[in-house]
């Protein structure tokens, strides 16, 4: 979730640049970086914590008098800036971007994962390049190096045809002064068009406040930016017209990227985050890559349980995961809320692996029921979006999902990007102790690398649907939830996402368990949704559904694209896209984010706002 901004034309560019990273700012990150052209020569600087630490760099600079970002010469008018989000590598300087060829004439920033960096580390090594950071994004200027014979956009074209992966990145060379080049896949990609200068960036915010003008740059194309035009070609060269769009929003919305809210906004990057947090990690089909986690493979083979912990939404996403990892690799998992967990005297034993699940890092109750874990002589495992916080210091390991900075109060990509990770742990564990077969596992793992491509159907195949649910239930003053089997889970973080936005009052429960009470609560009045997705346990949960008609509730159901046993069961059916069954939680969720988000909407309530539950309280 970097943000990257460049900028080609005729006024210096250094202060441009940077201002263009204060509005990409929402989007998190842990270090940052600029390199400007001048006089036939790239001068960076790079700085590790915000954008104040990166102008402190660049005044430090100024005061040695070297270079022109230091001293912001007129003649720098070509430059690229970029803010990181680690993914490989430390946070430190030296993988701060941008970064640079061997001979220092061509630097590049990137978001996104290259997939291959491995084995075209190995290559480009090999023939003598040597590298300066951990990254897999300076493999990229390498690469273009390596292309490099006088001819800039084809040199970035065929390094752009070696890359694997999920990416954007845009390259200048100290040779082409008044030219950047500029490529995507799948990353986000814009150019911003101004009168004798133009902008590329990962978002409209960054060029906002100098030009109204975009130009949307799709998926497997590149672009050439010069101070007189852009130019739009696809991966061999062949040129795209393409008009310009005019962006009316003004910076709230454009800090929302034109969505109207940040819930909205982050449900919409689910695809990206997914595929952020999986992408390198699954380099083959018959293996998962968790060499980023420090747990060896020994001891991996060795775990006779699970434990995982967390809280709200955390510990929804573990109770996916405790579905997949039995299934799997049979191992047994045991899931806990942390808050419980760290208030009794848990029967802990050394080969137990205790997983603690927070977005944040600094979850109190998840931090202190890990502490109790580690005393008890039991290694632990963290799954954390946030690098440097108190999680990634208390456990013995850290996975981390690259959803970048959630904004929104309900928490949407970084649980489907918890989920994500689980499933990884699952599969490693499978892999390791060969509880799946080569078959199965190259199935899932397939599978499992199509999740972000599936969301982004998900997402735009049921919008339409979950709108027209949202009109007709949006004054309801109370919902259930029903599921079975790893759809419970489902069905609790969607009660929960009701409840924390929309302010009505949900219940979950286990469907099987409905006649053991909560059947009384069910009326004509009652919307009830239920998670009916393919499972083992599907046709028990259209049974479950008859249930719920015969007391003449209404039923909303979640199913899987062509199960038309459901949708006739059903009074509201909205379909997600088939996939593996363990796989499908992932999926199920999203229309049941957009289905809180939607009705909070059509009830006024600001998402993007906490109720203030603050009370006045006289002591006597």
């Amino acid at each position: 979730m970097c943000g990257i901004v460049g900028y080609v034309g005729d006024r210096p560019c250094r202060d441009l640049l940077i201002a263009g990273l204060e509005k990409l700012e929402y989007r998190g990150y842990d270090s940052a970086g600029i390199s400007v052209i001048s006089d036939g020569e790239i001068d960076s600087v790079r700085a590790v914590g915000n954008l104040a630490n990166l102008r402190a760099a660049v005044e430090e600079h100024s005061q040695n008098g070297s270079g022109p970002v230091a001293v912001e010469a007129a003649v720098s008018k070509t430059g690229v800036a970029h803010t990181r989000w680690a993914t490989h590598g430390r946070v430190t300087e030296e993988n701060a971007h941008p970064h640079g060829d061997c001979q220092d004439q061509i630097h590049i920033v990137l978001n996104g994962i290259i997939e291959n960096h491995a084995e075209l580390r190995r290559e480009l090594q090999s023939e003598g390049h040597g590298f300066s950071s951990e990254t897999d994004a300076e493999i990229v200027a390498h690469l273009i190096e390596r292309h490099d014979h006088g001819d800039f956009p084809k040199a970035v074209r065929e390094a752009f045809s070696e890359l694997r992966g999920h990416y954007a990145f845009v390259a200048m060379h100290s040779e082409h002064p008044d030219t950047l080049v500029a490529a995507r896949k799948e990353c986000p990609r814009v150019s911003g068009l101004g009168e004798g200068e133009n902008f590329v960036a990962s978002a409209i915010p960054a060029f906002l406040a100098e030009t109204r003008s975009a130009l949307m740059v799709e998926n497997d194309e590149l672009v050439t930016i010069d101070s007189s035009g852009v130019t739009i070609t696809d991966a061999e060269g062949n040129p795209i017209e393409r008009e310009p769009d005019h962006v009316t929003w003004d910076e709230d919305a454009a800090e929302k990227g034109g969505y109207s809210t940040f819930m909205e906004k982050e449900i919409h990057e689910q695809p990206d985050a997914v595929a952020e947090t999986i992408t390198d990690r699954l380099p083959d089909l018959d293996r998962v890559d968790l060499s980023d986690v420090d747990l060896d493979d020994d001891y991996l083979r060795s775990i006779e349980r699970v434990v995982i912990v967390a809280c709200g939404t955390s510990y929804h996403a573990g109770l996916i995961g405790r579905y997949a990892i039995e299934q799997w690799a049979r191992v047994p998992v045991e899931m806990d809320i942390a808050s419980e967990y760290r208030y009794r005297e848990p029967v802990l034993r050394e080969n137990d692996l205790v997983i603690g699940i927070t977005q944040s890092g600094e979850t109190a109750d998840t931090l202190a029921a890990m502490r109790l874990a580690r005393e008890g002589g039991c290694k632990v495992l963290t799954i954390t979006n946030i690098m440097g916080s108190q999680a990634t210091r208390d456990a013995d390991a850290v996975l981390f999902t690259r959803a970048g900075l959630e904004i929104g109060v309900a928490a949407t990509k970084t649980f489907v990007s918890q989920v994500a990770a689980v499933y990884l742990i699952g599969l490693k564990l499978a892999e390791l102790r060969g509880t799946l077969s080569e078959e199965r596992l190259a199935e899932l793992i397939a599978e499992l690398k199509q999740i972000p491509s599936k969301l982004e159907e998900t997402i735009a195949s049921c919008d339409e649907a979950v709108r027209a649910v949202a009109r007709s239930q949006h004054d309801q003053r109370f919902f259930m939830y029903l599921g079975r089997h790893i759809g419970l889970a489902v069905c609790l973080e969607a009660a929960l996402k009701l409840k924390e936005i929309s302010y009505i009052p949900a219940d979950a429960y286990a469907a099987g368990e409905m006649k053991h009470g909560p059947i009384a609560l069910l009326d004509e009045s009652t919307p009830v949704v239920c998670v009916a997705t393919n499972s083992p346990v599907v046709e028990k949960m259209l049974s479950n559904i008859e249930e719920v008609r015969a007391r003449g509730a209404d039923v909303i159901a979640v199913a899987t694209d062509g199960n038309e046993d459901v949708a006739q069961a059903a009074d509201q059916t909205i379909f997600v896209p088939s996939s593996d069954w363990i796989l499908q939680p992932i999926l199920a969720i999203v229309p049941l984010q957009l289905l809180a988000y939607y009705i909070a909407r059509e009830n006024g309530v600001n998402v993007d706002q906490p109720r203030n539950l603050a009370k006045t309280v006289t002591v006597e």
